[in-house]
């Protein structure tokens, strides 16, 4: 039994050391664009997911109309976008996907002077929806109504409150 347990754990020290130097190779093979670069992209209205980040827009578009931090769900793609439960009705999920699911701390900003809602997870664009000004309004209106009934446990550290 105990030299079962020490195969088992041999076993899996061995792929592990197999994988950790790919997976490092991989985060280096994917590494962002620098800003510069983003910024180029942001200008040229090529808004391309996994390569912005909200400081892109931010120094190109300047600050969103409505940001909004929400922990959120998202439904991975096979393409490797990422959709939040959120944009979807209650109980669907999108065309399309399998099986994949994230979850983390999300910043949606909303730009309804250029039709955009953008949402970055881990400090990457992930999911962007061509909508009109005023959805974007009515969903940034949602946000600050929402906003008052958050506990202190909802709200970022960092915020100003």
């Amino acid at each position: 039994m105990i030299r079962s347990k020490m195969v088992t754990l041999a076993w899996g020290m061995r792929h592990t050391l197999i994988a950790l130097p790919l997976g490092v190779v991989l985060v280096a093979c994917s590494s962002m664009p620098s800003l510069e670069e983003q910024k180029r992209f942001v200008k040229q209205n090529d808004i391309r997911l996994h390569d912005l980040t909200p400081r892109a827009f931010v120094e190109v578009w300047g600050k969103p109309t409505y940001a909004h931090h929400q922990f959120s769900q998202f439904f991975v793609m096979k393409d490797g976008s990422l959709i939040p439960q959120s944009r979807l009705s209650l109980g669907d999920s999108p065309q399309g996907w399998e099986t994949g699911l994230e979850a983390g701390d999300a910043l949606f900003a909303g730009y309804p002077d250029r039709g955009w809602l953008l949402v970055f997870f881990e400090e990457r664009l992930v999911y962007r929806e061509s909508m009109s000004s005023a959805k974007i309004h009515a969903l940034g209106k949602t946000w600050k109504y929402e906003e008052q009934f958050k506990t202190r446990l909802e709200t970022p550290l960092d915020s100003s409150r």
